[in-house]
């Protein structure tokens, strides 16, 4: 274990990488049998002006949060942006609000959490305007305003926001560029392209995590997402493998799940758009019922949105949003999806009932009962 170091250098014909002890700059050749590659992904930061003064954060790692934590304790800003309304964005901004901020949240795309559909994401919107949080969409941040190197706000293509801290939210992209430049192949969004088993196709390398390539099981494409629980399905595989045995990573289906506020978040499959590009004739349909048996304490409302092709009945994908007890849910459409199943098939599915958790025909079986009709 070399902590400390970093890699310069790969060279792929003598089996060998470059290192560099980062403390005093000295490097040295290290040989390999196997080589694994999972360097992650990096935190995308916009190329504007005063992107680099003080007070622009990112939420990248843990010791990224312990620093933020750190200069709300001391520094006791009073105003914050959050730049960017996918899952970290929109987890930041309720942190702050929690401590006490106004906080104003800007995105460039017409609806948070692009991974939702919008009919969908409007929701979550709503969510955020209702605890506090001031939304501006279908903006673009063009600058950082700073003064002294230290950043007073943001300005994007229709206003100025002020603020004492402004924290990023941009995504990530694979950190493949190494790879790249000593020849090895990428595939989606540039992430390295690997086999089930998380070859590269270079004798002797592998690759696995947020900078690895994954498949589709509904598109049946090409895929990439950068998601902690298929980095840690596909570590396993490769050191599987690596050490001689036969394991097979097989795809995903793009499961994920957040909590906004008081409003739980979680969506699998195929969305709208991709559905379309695809060519796919489908259907799709949201209804709206509660968590739990309606007379039972503590329910709350719960919208499900299923989507299928037109005529086969095969199921696509599922978004659910929700009060307490609605996220998890998804794990249904979720199975149902690599089990390859139709939508009548999920509502054949024996589901645990009783009315501290559900009705008596789970949600996610109501919205695919309505959904049949469509079909």
């Amino acid at each position: 274990m070399k902590t400390g170091h970093e890699v310069v250098e790969i060279d792929c014909a003598e089996r060998r990488v470059l290192v560099r002890r980062l403390d005093n700059g000295s490097e040295l050749w290290e040989p390999y049998g196997q080589l694994l590659i999972a360097t992650g992904a990096v935190p995308f930061r916009p190329d504007i002006p005063n992107a680099q003064a003080t007070g622009i954060y990112g939420v990248h790692t843990l010791q990224d949060a312990a620093v933020l934590r750190r200069v709300l304790d001391e520094q006791r800003p009073k105003r914050g942006v959050i730049v960017g309304g996918g899952y970290i964005g929109l987890e930041m901004a309720e942190a702050l609000i929690r401590v006490g901020l106004e906080v104003t949240l800007v995105d460039r795309s017409e609806q948070v959490m692009g991974t939702l559909d919008p009919d969908m994401g409007t929701e979550v919107t709503e969510a955020l305007r209702c605890f506090g949080v001031e939304v501006h969409l279908g903006e673009t941040v063009k600058e950082f305003t700073a003064s002294g190197g230290v950043v007073t706000g943001i300005k994007t293509d229709q206003r100025t926001v002020a603020a004492d801290m402004v924290i990023l939210g941009m995504g990530v992209r694979p950190n493949s560029s190494l790879a790249s430049r000593y020849g090895i192949p990428l595939g989606e969004k540039d992430s390295i392209r690997v086999d089930n088993g998380m070859r590269t196709g270079i004798d002797g390398i592998w690759a696995a995590g947020d900078c690895a390539e994954t498949f589709h099981l509904v598109s049946r494409k090409p895929f990439y997402v950068a998601l902690g629980t298929v980095a840690n399905k596909q570590g396993r595989v490769a050191g599987l493998n690596i050490a001689g045995g036969e394991a097979v990573f097989p795809g995903v289906v793009g499961t994920a799940v957040t909590k906004v506020c008081n409003l739980e978040v979680a969506r699998t499959g195929l969305q709208e758009a991709e559905i379309a590009r695809l060519g796919l004739d489908y259907v799709s349909n949201i209804i709206t019922t509660t968590t739990r048996a309606g007379y039972y304490p503590g329910s709350g409302p719960i919208h499900v949105k299923l989507l299928a092709e037109k005529g086969t009945g095969r199921l696509l994908g599922g978004q659910i949003v929700g009060s307490e007890g609605s996220a998890k849910r998804i794990d249904i459409v979720a199975v149902s999806l690599h089990a390859g199943f139709t939508v009548e098939q999920l509502i054949d599915l024996d589901l645990a009932y009783a009315p501290p958790f559900s009705s008596v025909w789970d949600p996610v079986q109501i919205a695919a009962r309505e959904l049949v009709k469509l079909i």
